[in-house]
């Protein structure tokens, strides 16, 4: 890669990174849902006056706005809300590379590598250590909700997977637009208008910071950034990157929010990370074990 396209690469993990931050940070003052919400409505506004509509089937795009957006992060947000730290929401999410995996099996009938199996037993260990040292504050649902957030993901690449290649830009802004009208309804029926007065009473500096980084350099700079980069390089090249994803969040959680760093969040992060390195490179790995003793 470029030194120029490795800096941009290292910039959108940062930025995804502290997006979990930020997160923690803005539902000190939003309500999950409606946090979620207006981060979309206004990635969606105004790009989809100006940008048309991707050409793909109605059913794909109203499939990718629901698993990518409105799911996916009204799950995560509401998973952090209930407790779940920035650091830890990073790192667990990150099952949803694992879920990548078996939903393709089950729905697209591929066939998983061994090294991509023994990559998800190894995360997973990782994951029940975090289970079993849940913080005091932290609940049991929060941590399932973020455990759904990273299965809806996963569902929203296996629609990615069918929409083929599109401008990603239209797709981002209309996927957002797609994500809007549910999340302001459930957050309308769960939260209810007391929420919504109390949020926009106290709308803040900092809530208004939150959104607009969660709308423009979370979600059209850095998805923007990573489909480009995708699409010059191949996947095997630019996918690595994503595992600083949660070590910038656990880092930047424990700098800016004072999050502590026990031994077994850096052993259950270690885990998750050897196994997200099993998912990429085992592949390449037994090829080039394979290569030499020919």
């Amino acid at each position: 890669m470029q030194p120029t396209h490795i800096l941009l690469a290292l910039l959108t993990v940062t930025i995804w990174g502290l997006n979990f931050v930020v997160i923690k940070i803005g539902l000190a003052g939003l309500p999950p849902l409606l946090f979620s919400a207006l981060r979309f409505v206004f990635a969606a506004l105004p790009l989809v006056f100006f940008i048309k509509r991707p050409a793909i089937p109605w059913r794909y795009l109203i499939g990718f706005g629901l698993f990518q957006f409105a799911l996916q992060f009204s799950l995560l947000f509401s998973g952090m809300q209930m407790g779940i730290g920035a650091g830890l929401a990073s790192l667990v999410i990150q099952l949803q590379a694992f879920f990548t995996i078996g939903l393709a099996v089950l729905l697209l009938g591929e066939r998983p590598l061994v090294t991509q199996l023994l990559g998800a037993l190894v995360a997973l260990a990782g994951i029940v250590l975090v289970a079993a040292h849940l913080e005091a504050k932290a609940t049991v649902i929060g941590f399932l909700l973020v455990i759904g957030a990273g299965l809806s993901w996963a569902s929203a690449n296996i629609v990615t997977k069918r929409i083929g290649k599109v401008n990603p830009l239209a797709l981002m802004a209309w996927g957002s637009l797609i994500a809007s009208p549910p999340l302001l309804l459930a957050s309308a029926v769960f939260e209810g208008p007391a929420a919504w007065h109390n949020a926009f009473t106290h709308f803040g500096w900092v809530s208004v910071a939150a959104v607009f980084y969660q709308s423009y350099p979370n979600t059209i700079v850095g998805y923007g950034i990573w489909t480009i980069l995708m699409r010059k390089y191949p996947a095997a090249t630019v996918a690595p990157f994503s595992l600083l994803v949660p070590l910038v969040g656990m880092l930047s959680a424990a700098i800016v929010l004072g999050e502590s760093l026990e031994w077994w969040k850096i052993v259950a992060g270690l885990l998750v990370l050897g196994g997200l390195a099993l998912n990429l490179f085992g592949g390449r790995l037994m090829l080039l074990v394979k290569t030499s003793r020919q």
